[in-house]
């Protein structure tokens, strides 16, 4: 099979916005893609409408909100016979309007389990794929966002993330239990929160595994990305203005395309090779558009609020 000797990545939440123009570059650049995604129709009329041709992708189901369909998502990869190059966990759900909380099949309060529980289990189950890569340096990416950084001004607003000592987690996360720090529900804190425990996993994943495997483990923050997808649960009057106030009022705007681009170099460029890193290209865009490795927020940088979360994260996913 000639697009055996590819090398392949995994794209969750490749349908629409920044993965589907990762997948895109990608696919452009050689790779053979694996479009992990809810909805198989909007993928595939996704694929077809950025000119990603058939021989270079290939569309599984996985809801990461739902541990069992993470589960059965890894089956069916390894079903395919190929060996795993590059994971890019990118998938993600902002529900800032809602007044209840919502919660995944296994019981836990919705954008968590999307953004993080999921992906835990999906970075746990795949690194065995991953450390049998012939890559010389397979890489595992999961995406950030300046909002879980109060240092930056982008992470000022509020509500601030704040996982507390995890205390939510460490009672079981089920209801009446809706955040990680075991307080009232809050929509939008449940989202940063949400990134911060992915920055954590990202951090932990490098400390435990990158000595003895040869996976590069990163971060990235793309640039502001206004036009996506990310904020279709938002006031239509805020997805009209916030592309426009970022394109001529703070100057962060980035296109999906070009917000794309950036996480394919950081999945296939040799320069991306310091695991641990948290790549970003800033809030306002510099003028030669050059990354820099960003210190992640207080929280984020905490080695035994990291230690502490996997842990509670392990029982949770049922990998304890």
């Amino acid at each position: 099979m000639e697009g055996q000797q590819k090398p392949t990545v995994i794209i969750t939440g490749a349908s629409s916005g920044v993965g589907l123009q990762a997948a895109r570059a990608l696919a452009q650049k050689g790779w053979y893609v694996v479009m992990a995604c809810r909805n198989l129709e909007k993928a595939e009329n996704a694929a077809t409408s950025v000119g990603i041709s058939k021989e270079n992708y290939v569309i599984l189901p996985i809801d990461t909100a739902s541990l069992e369909s993470v589960r059965q998502f890894v089956d069916k990869f390894r079903s395919l016979g190929r060996s795993l190059d590059a994971l890019v966990c990118n998938a993600a759900i902002y529900m800032p309007l809602i007044k209840e909380p919502l919660y995944s099949p296994e019981g836990y309060e919705l954008t968590m389990a999307t953004n993080h529980l999921g992906h835990f289990l999906l970075c746990n189950l795949l690194l065995e794929d991953l450390k049998k890569s012939s890559a010389t340096e397979p890489r595992l990416i999961i995406l950030g966002t300046v909002t879980h950084n109060p240092d930056e001004l982008g992470g000022k607003i509020p509500p601030r993330p704040d996982l507390g000592n995890l205390e939510g987690f460490a009672a079981g996360f089920k209801a009446p239990i809706t955040m990680a720090d075991g307080k009232k529900f809050e929509p939008v804190k449940a989202y940063k929160d949400s990134k911060v425990c992915n920055v954590l996993t990202m951090r932990e994943l490098h400390r435990r595994y990158h000595d003895s495997t040869h996976i590069t483990f990163t971060s990235l923050y793309p640039g502001c990305v206004a036009t996506t997808a990310l904020f279709r649960n938002h006031y239509p009057l805020f997805q009209k203005l916030f592309p426009l106030f970022q394109r001529y009022v703070t100057g962060g705007f980035v296109s999906e395309e070009l917000a794309g681009d950036r996480v394919a170099e950081v999945v296939a460029d040799p320069a991306y090779n310091e695991s641990g890193a948290y790549y970003s290209w800033g809030n306002r865009q510099k003028k030669d558009g050059k990354s820099f490795v960003r210190q992640v927020s207080p929280q984020a940088r905490d080695d035994e609020k990291a230690k502490r979360m996997w842990d509670l994260c392990e029982k949770l996913v049922g990998l304890a």
